[in-house]
């Protein structure tokens, strides 16, 4: 392990990285996302979700090798500056904060937006002030206590899952009441078929199912304050892949076998709509706290995760050198300080444009995570050549399918790219994409590479 990375504490352990990773991916995406994708697609949706979760299978399986290798802080970015050479790593790690920044942002107006549920005199930017103003404080205090938010935001999130699924299956199996009598696992290819819109329905979800997987790779930035990384690390892997399986398709199917996909509404939560039918009192009032849960719980995850990115990036001399430093509780405060800070543009945004702010920063932020992922593929592809080639030790943890399988996911991910030029609210995505990485190559080539400093 660098000197740089040493002064991070290792106070994360296995059950808080497995809920951070959790509380990364599963977000508003589920809870009210999914409503207007079961209306694009119907069940083929399910099977947007089984082959993005392929891919992300074998993206973790990467990760968790090289996290195995070298669990640092800066992960992916320090794999790519690595693996891929400097500039690969700048662009990575530059672009991963930007990502979350975005991601943030959009969490936050959420978190106006549906604050507005039962205060709709409050004006939509100051619920998302009070949250991050919340958040940094949390964030600043202790990796530990970043941890145990984490963990108890995801688990309302994990909870209220399984309560769909399990209520959802007692249902469909017993054919409880009203609601019962035409809930049936049929209703997945009764209703116009499994795939109502064919192929090219399942293919317009890919955006949708790839922003919704975005996340899971933050097991990688909390490598550097894992306790135990090399049992926690692969552990965590394995086991976030198979429990979003099965708490996004677990819970696309109950819902989709409980009601016909074509009576759900597309601006209508489908967790409300069923809790409500399972004679959940206050239905629309729980959904809400836990789409707020799941909003903030995605914030705290970014605040944290960019702290660490520019940790990363000035250890390797590719940031300013006043992020190196950690404050005396071991966290990188000047990264937090700034990153907060740029989230600001998110309140400002929601007092200037309330009604766009959202779709805008959620397709840019898209961007970010297509290319993290990638770049993971490829750095993968870069340290299995040096094992070979006897430069670095081989990891215990390995990723099977190599090579093919690396440029096979990244393809995939090229394609759903391409995607994007589809429909006019995501477009805006490759629009911003050249300016940011030309902005980037102007950076890096301008200078921005120095020497790398020591951690303080």
């Amino acid at each position: 392990m660098s000197q740089s990375e040493s002064h991070l504490s290792r106070n994360l352990r296995n059950r808080h990285i497995q809920l951070i990773a959790l509380g990364g991916t599963i977000g508003v995406g589920l809870f009210l996302g999914s409503a207007q994708a079961i209306h694009n697609a119907g069940p083929g949706l399910l099977l947007g979700y089984v082959v993005g979760g392929i891919a992300i299978f074998f993206i973790m399986r990467a990760l968790g090798e090289l996290l195995t290798y070298r669990p640092v802080a800066g992960s992916f970015a320090t794999y790519a500056d690595e693996f891929c050479g400097p500039f690969a790593g700048f662009v990575t790690g530059w672009s991963y904060w930007f990502m979350w920044v975005l991601t943030a942002m959009a969490e936050l107006t959420a978190i106006g937006v549906y604050v507005r549920f039962w205060l709709p005199w409050v004006p939509q930017w100051l619920p998302p002030l009070v949250a991050l103003v919340a958040l940094y404080g949390a964030n600043l205090v202790a990796v530990r206590v970043f941890g145990e938010l984490e963990f108890w935001f995801a688990l309302i999130k994990i909870v209220t899952i399984l309560a769909l699924i399990a209520g959802g299956l007692a249902v469909i199996v017993f054919h409880f009441g009203d609601f019962g009598a035409h809930a049936s696992f049929s209703n997945l290819w009764t209703h116009g078929g499994f795939l109502p819109f064919g192929m090219l329905g399942v293919l317009l979800t890919l955006q949708m199912v790839t922003f919704a997987y975005s996340g899971v790779e933050l097991i990688g930035v909390t490598a550097g304050e894992a306790e135990n990384p090399a049992v926690v690390l692969p552990r965590a892997t394995n086991g976030i892949i198979f429990r979003i399986l099965l708490f996004y398709i677990g819970a696309l199917v109950i819902i989709m076998a409980l009601v016909p996909w074509n009576q759900l509404s597309p601006d209508t939560s489908p967790f409300v709509f069923v809790f409500q039918k399972l004679g959940i009192p206050a239905a629309a009032t729980i959904i809400n706290i836990v789409v707020i849960t799941a909003a903030a719980s995605s914030c705290n995850s970014g605040i944290f995760s960019t702290g660490r990115m520019l940790y990363s990036l000035a250890c390797r001399g590719q940031g300013p050198r006043a992020f190196a430093s950690v404050s005396s509780q071991s966290v990188p405060a000047a990264g937090i300080h700034v990153s907060s800070a740029v989230m600001l543009i998110g309140v400002f945004l929601n007092y200037v444009v309330p009604k766009h702010v959202f779709i805008w920063v959620t397709s840019v932020s898209l961007i970010g995570t297509l290319w993290t992922w990638g770049i993971i593929m490829v750095a993968h592809l870069g340290y299995r050549r040096a094992v070979s080639e006897g430069r670095v030790a081989a990891a215990s943890f390995r990723m099977p399918g190599a090579p093919v399988v690396n440029w096979l996911v990244v393809a995939f991910l090229l394609f759903v790219t391409a995607m994007l030029s589809l429909q006019a609210d995501t477009r805006v995505a490759l629009y911003v994409a050249p300016v940011w990485f030309g902005l980037l190559a102007v950076g890096y080539f301008l200078g921005a590479k120095s020497q790398p400093v020591q951690a303080t």
